[in-house]
């Protein structure tokens, strides 16, 4: 049992009563001693000033307490430190690769349990070396791996290459530089015993390929696995690493080995005064005066040098020596694979971690153009829990990533695969980098987007659009050379925003997409040639029309004209006379591929005012309504619009373009029945709009309001659609005639037709409405409780 202390006083062990004491001492302190403790106040909150922040506080002990679970990993007793790299950031491409780099060699040849893992955009090593320790590993123990490319030109192997780097590593006596020196005597016997003396050709290189393999050590063969495979007649190039480690005239490995005999003293192994210098920078993103001025290839765009790299007009290509050397350390994990494609007549193809072709439409620095010339793209994985090299290992060797059970092909399909989860757990997001020709002819690796791993619903919906390949196929229309430039743009359009509601969920995406699809859907109605190649847009379910629905008044008015159709009498048929026929010549009964003999005078819809569209599309419905002896008015609906919203339609005509291009992509979809919003108190519609609305109204909501007698009818003749266009006097006269003849008493003595736009009345009226809607239209109207009620709709 714990023993009482009598002698504290706990009135002090408060908060209050503590500072209370601490105002008591205050007090008794002499003025000397008062300015000494304000000085030492004063040199603690200077060191703490300098102490570097990483994110926020909560986030830190989260990240903590994930590192104290993985204890397991260390020996009894060993002391764990948590070292955040502010050099090693996820952009540029050299610093990601950087931090890969120090991982493997910190696991490899110091602690074989290092973890890794990125927190707030740094990475972040968890491992038994502290600080200093982990300097002093670089510059004292640090072997480097045997990175060489006796194929290329330039690697220092033939005469007139640079030999800065080969000849000391070569004549080293340190054992630090052992592997390396006794790989690359390796590599001149191989020269020598295949008389190979200048640069090699193709199939000299490939003949090279095969002998380095069968003789090197195994440690030389990780850079040659990453660099370069064999396929059965051709050497396959990465793209992460040029052209079998070079990019263009500018070889790594020699300059690799050029930044190494700068570092360390190739006789003592001891490091040089640059070393020091350089190491707090590559690590801790510590500043330090001075770089090297070499140039680093792609992987560092904005060290690259060239206009405007700096201040004045041209600049060197510049960089930290360890830099070069961690970057190429860390690509050295991402080796390269052949896979057999059985769905292709190849033999083999490369396969390389989480590396797919280039789509140049969905990020703002790049364009469809962009494709032709660039080699790929790589998508850098980024994880938040500690990893160590060997699951690092196994993730890069397994980064493949499936898109309904088939690799992605390019950057559209993997921000598909990765909203949908067809990537590996344990990713956070992905670094988007696309391999671009940029500043004439070079390549840089361009950081694009910035890809969260996480579930997304709503890019299911773009399955849909793989119906009988027709994104594949629309794509590859614009990728032809004799691609018109109004097609290259619709393609660029579409793919970017997929791209987009692939990563957000935001109903204005869906609605993008929607609007591009119907812009395509036009294009390929208009074009002979195109629709030869590819079918229509697939018939699209509710699902669309759910998704898009952001309850504004554009798209509930888009929607109901959307779902307009013909009701037929026999409710076993299928409503007929879709809203779609009129903008495309598609089969109305929704089967797939274009009809052989189209209805091509049901396609109205052109290019220009909405209000004369809808007025074409009226007139053409009730006229084949007509035709093939339909009594019912054309004008059924699976859904309707608030009168509010159609009051604010009539009121603002810029809303016009927005309805037509969204109810250009609402026709591809399903309108699921009962798709309304909710109606307000008061309509500011003008009477003329309540008067008329019967005609435009099915007998048979008229009959479910209680408008319309079983045994009468309220037909609507073409005739009067010309007269409302023509906003002719005698079109009120003629409405009341009507609406009189079958037993709808209106009062429209009154109305003045004048007072209104005749052509975008018109319009509105064929919105369709709901039936308390209706009735709250008309009983104002009604003589029978005119006198009664206040009017909902005014002049």
């Amino acid at each position: 049992m714990t023993e009482r202390r009598d002698d504290i006083d706990w009135e002090k062990t408060t908060f209050d009563g503590s500072r209370r004491e601490q105002l008591r001492r205050g007090q008794a302190m002499s003025l000397r001693q008062r300015l000494e403790a304000l000085d030492q106040l004063t040199d603690l909150a200077a060191r703490m000033q300098t102490m570097p922040r990483h994110g926020d506080y909560a986030r830190r002990r989260e990240t903590s307490a994930s590192v104290h679970e993985e204890r397991s990993r260390y020996a009894e007793g060993a002391s764990i430190h948590t070292l955040i790299l502010e050099g090693c950031t996820p952009t540029p491409l050299a610093s990601y690769l950087k931090a890969l780099g120090i991982l493997r060699l910190v696991a490899e040849q110091a602690d074989p349990d290092t973890c890794g893992y990125w927190m707030d955009d740094v990475f972040t090593l968890q491992t038994t070396q502290d600080r200093e320790a982990l300097q002093a590993f670089f510059l004292d123990r640090y072997q480097p791996t045997p990175i060489l490319a006796p194929w290329n030109g330039g690697s220092g192997f033939y005469p007139g290459d640079n030999q800065s780097g080969v000849e000391p590593v070569s004549r080293s006596a340190t054992p630090r530089l052992a592997t390396l020196r006794e790989t690359v005597a390796a590599i001149r016997k191989v020269l020598a015993r295949s008389n190979i003396e200048e640069k090699p050709d193709l199939d000299t290189k490939l003949v090279l390929l095969r002998h380095l393999r069968n003789h090197l050590d195994d440690s030389a063969l990780v850079w040659l696995d990453a660099a370069t495979l064999l396929s059965d007649d051709k050497p396959l190039y990465p793209p992460l690493l040029g052209t079998g480690g070079n990019d263009g005239r500018l070889d790594f490995t020699n300059n690799f080995l050029q930044r190494l005999v700068s570092l360390i003293d190739c006789d003592s192994g001891e490091p040089t005064l640059l070393a020091r210098q350089q190491l707090p920078e590559s690590l801790f993103g510590v500043a330090t005066p001075g770089q090297v001025s070499a140039a680093i290839g792609q992987f560092s765009p904005g060290g690259a040098g060239g206009p405007n790299g700096t201040t004045g007009f041209d600049s060197k290509s510049g960089f930290n020596p360890w830099d070069f050397v961690f970057m190429l350390e860390g690509a050295v994990l991402f080796a390269a694979a052949a896979t057999r494609r059985l769905e292709s007549g190849d033999t083999s193809a490369l396969s390389y971690p989480f590396t797919v072709r280039t789509t140049g439409s969905s990020d703002g620095s790049t364009a469809p153009d962009d494709e032709s010339a660039a080699r790929a793209e790589i998508w850098m994985p980024l994880w938040d829990r500690p990893t160590s090299l060997d699951e690092l290992r196994t993730l890069l060797s397994e980064g493949r990533v499936t898109l309904h059970r088939r690799p992605a092909r390019d950057g559209l399909d993997f921000v598909r695969a990765v909203s949908q989860l067809g990537v590996q757990r344990g990713i956070r997001s992905f670094q988007r980098y696309g391999f671009l020709m940029r500043s004439g002819k070079a390549y840089l690796a361009t950081p694009l987007n910035r890809i969260l791993v996480e579930r997304n619903p709503a890019a299911d919906l773009i399955n849909e659009l793989d119906t009988h390949y027709w994104l594949q196929r629309f794509r590859s229309l614009a990728r032809r050379k004799e691609a018109p430039a109004r097609l290259r743009s619709l393609v660029r359009r579409l793919e970017s925003a997929l791209f987009d509601l692939s990563r957000f969920s935001d109903p204005r995406f869906v609605q993008q997409v929607l609007i591009v699809l119907g812009q395509a859907q036009g294009y390929l109605a208009s074009s002979p040639g195109a629709r030869e190649n590819c079918p229509p847009v697939p018939r699209l379910s509710v699902a669309w029309s759910i998704a898009a629905d952001d309850r504004s008044a554009t798209f509930r008015i888009s929607a109901a004209l959307a779902g307009l159709h013909l009701q037929p009498d026999d409710d076993a048929k299928r409503p007929s006379m879709p809203m779609a026929v009129h903008f495309a010549p598609i089969d109305p009964d929704g089967r797939s591929g274009w009809p052989k003999d189209p209805n091509s005078a049901a396609m109205v819809w052109h290019a220009g005012d909405l209000s004369r569209n809808l007025h074409a599309v009226a007139q053409r419905r009730l006229l084949d309504a007509l035709r093939d002896g339909d009594v019912g008015k054309p004008f059924a609906h699976f859904a309707t619009a608030p009168l509010v919203h159609i009051a604010e339609w009539l009121a603002s005509p810029a809303m016009d373009t927005q309805v037509d291009a969204l109810l250009r992509g609402l026709v591809l979809a399903r309108i699921p029945r009962g798709f309304a919003g909710k109606a307000p108190t008061a309509t500011p519609l003008p009477v003329t709009f309540a008067a008329l609305k019967p005609l435009f109204c099915t007998e048979q909501q008229l009959r479910d309001c209680g408008l319309l007698a079983t045994d009468l009818r309220l037909p609507l003749e073409p005739s009067m659609l010309k007269r409302l266009w023509l906003g002719s006097a005698d079109a009120m006269r003629y409405a009341a005639r009507r609406l009189l003849a079958a037993g709808l008493h209106v009062d429209t003595s009154n109305i003045d037709m004048t007072a209104v736009d005749s052509r975008r009345l018109l319009a509105a009226l064929l919105v369709p409405i709901t039936n308390d809607d209706l009735k709250r239209l008309l009983k104002p109207l009604q003589p029978s409780t005119r006198d009664n009620e206040p009017e909902l709709a005014t002049a």
